[in-house]
This record gives structure tokens, C-alpha cells and sequence, in this order.
């Protein structure tokens, strides 16, 4: 293993974070990149996985090989496969807060959250729509979520409200920002020197010209010819149900798109197990698998872990690139 360990969160305990963290350290155990999880040593200890409760992220490397690593964060009530308790939301959060810190103490590279439920989240008063809000809060940035999988990248300009709030939240202003943001991680964490941005119409055929919306015109051109005053290569808009084939994702590194499922319906749809959420904007790296917790199959040992070891692995390289840059 080379580079500082990954830390990753626990999720929602009742949901299937358990299973695929044991999944992933078995599958990453003998190259690496090496982690510890933030959570609750009985719990882990129940998933049948070879475990070593740890003090630091420094003995990451001298035990990885051979147990997980464990940061010990106790849980209030004894979790239940596929019943989250709100009880246990306080010890979701700390460990998201612990692994922040982690991450800007400079102890650990970058953070892979598992997932959590935002429903349970908010009966124990969680104020924030999602992980990527919160951690904007926690660490100062602007964040912006990214899906990204071997064949395609998408950015949402709005994320996680409802369709009617994200059609008004497409302006020009958000756009921009979001393009932006995108445009600087492609280049600093991607390696990608002039990276290409197509960016997605709201309406059907991207407005046909007005006769199906006056968004495109109004909002989203104008957003272009700014980024490309800016000397960013930004195209489009491009209508959405065509800017996904086979020959047009080739033609660029990044799909900005306009609200939530209209950006993650062609990823998922494309690379369900190997997509991975990043956060850009931050000043800290964070990745995540493209999936929930799943409360439906947890504890029935059939959760598929290849998301969040795309995203462990993800999280190593970006984490390399920010090092050597």
C-alpha cells in the first residue's frame, strides 16, 4: 500500500454498509488501497470479517492485510438488518464529523461514505438534504456532486429536491457554478488538462428551438457562451435523450445536466455497480457508492460491494493526484 489510509464512514447500520465494507476489505486486503472504518466494533463484529479495533489511522498499514480496521464509534441501540432505528442517526452523523476531520488533520487521504438514510436522518432532526450538503457545511466548500463510472461522468446542476424546485433552481448563475466547479476537479483531480463539457437541454429536443421551451434559450446558452468567454470548452445544449448513445459519450469528459434523475438515470443505467459518487468543490476528497442502503436485502448477505470498491479505489487516486500536484 502506498499513500495515506482512506477512512471510511459507517451509513445507516441497518442497511447493507456493513456488509459491503467486509466485502470490500476482503477484496482489497492482499494490494490495497488500505482503510478503516469509522463504527461500532460489536456491529462490525457480527459480519463475520476479521477485525482489529485501532487508536490511529497509522496502524492501518500494519494490519490491513490481515483484519479490518476498526476506528470504534459506539452505537446507542444494537442495529437490525433492514430496520433503521432514528436512535442510532446521532453515531451516523459523528461518524461522517470524525471522518472529516480525519481528512483535513491530514491523517487520512480522502473519506468513502457508505450510504445513509436521509428519511431516518431527518426524524432525528438532520437539517441537510443529503451527505453532499452536509459535508459542504462541514468543511467550508461549495459542493457539487458528481456520478462517475468508466464510460461517463455526470454532474446535475440541481440534486435533491423535487423536479418542480429543481426546474427552478436551473439558472444561469447555477449553471456556471456547477460547470465550473467541474471544469477545475476534471483538471486538478482527473488529469484531464482541457477537459470537454457537454452540457444537456431541459426540455425535449432541447426546446426545439422554443416550440417545446424557452429554457434552453433563456438560460442554458447563455451559460455556454459564458463558460466559452471563460475559454472553458462547454457545447450544447444537447438534447437529453441523445446526448447519452455509444458515439456521443466519447465526445466529451463530463455531461452537465440539468436536474437528479436526468443526469444518474444513463449512469446507473449503464454501470450500476461500478458508479461512484464524488463530491467536487470540496477541499477534502470524498467519494461514495452510486447506491442506498438498500434496507430490503440487508443481512441476507447478497449486497454487491463492486460500488464502494470503485469508490475506495477512486477515492485512492484522486487522493494520489491532489498529493502530486
Amino acid at each position: 500500500m502506498s499513500g495515506k489510509p482512506l477512512v471510511l464512514t459507517m451509513g445507516d447500520p441497518a442497511g447493507i454498509g456493513g456488509e459491503i465494507t467486509a466485502k470490500a476489505w476482503r477484496a482489497l486486503a492482499g494490494a490495497g488501497p488500505g482503510f478503516a472504518i469509522i463504527a461500532d466494533p460489536f456491529w462490525i463484529g457480527a459480519l463475520d470479517v476479521p477485525m482489529a479495533v485501532i487508536k490511529s489511522l497509522d496502524q492501518v498499514a500494519d494490519v490491513f492485510a490481515s483484519a479490518l480496521p476498526v476506528l470504534a464509534l459506539s452505537l446507542p441501540e444494537i442495529p437490525h438488518a433492514g430496520r433503521p432505528d432514528p436512535a442510532n442517526a446521532p453515531a451516523v452523523i459523528a461518524s461522517i464529523e470524525r471522518a472529516v476531520r480525519l481528512v483535513q488533520a491530514g491523517e487520512a487521504g480522502a473519506m468513502v461514505t457508505n450510504p445513509i438514510s436521509k428519511a431516518v436522518l431527518y426524524q432525528a432532526g438532520f437539517p441537510h438534504p443529503g451527505h453532499t450538503e452536509f459535508l459542504g457545511e462541514l468543511t467550508g466548500g461549495t459542493p457539487v456532486m458528481m456520478l462517475a463510472c468508466p464510460h461517463l461522468r455526470v454532474v446535475p446542476v440541481t440534486i435533491h429536491v423535487s423536479l418542480r424546485r429543481a426546474l427552478e433552481g436551473v439558472t444561469t448563475e447555477a449553471i456556471l457554478a456547477t460547470a465550473r466547479a467541474t471544469h477545475a476537479a476534471l483538471r486538478r483531480d482527473f488529469g484531464i488538462a482541457a477537459p470537454r463539457l457537454a452540457v444537456a437541454g431541459l426540455n425535449p429536443h432541447a426546446g426545439e428551438q422554443g416550440a417545446m421551451g424557452v429554457e434552453e434559450i433563456e438560460t442554458i446558452i447563455p451559460a455556454i457562451a459564458a463558460l466559452q468567454a471563460e475559454g472553458i470548452d462547454a457545447t450544447g445544449p444537447y438534447p437529453p435523450d441523445t446526448m447519452f448513445t455509444d458515439a456521443a459519450r466519447p465526445t466529451y469528459d463530463a455531461a452537465i445536466c440539468m436536474y437528479h434523475d436526468q443526469a444518474l438515470i444513463p449512469l446507473k443505467t449503464l454501470d450500476m455497480a461500478g458508479g461512484v459518487n464524488v463530491t467536487l468543490g470540496l477541499p477534502i476528497i470524498r467519494t461514495s457508492p452510486d447506491h442506498g442502503t438498500a434496507f430490503g436485502i440487508a443481512g441476507q448477505g447478497v449486497a454487491d460491494p463492486g460500488s464502494l470498491i470503485a469508490a475506495i479505489r477512486m477515492a485512492a487516486e484522486l487522493a494520489h493526484r491532489r498529493t502530486a500536484a
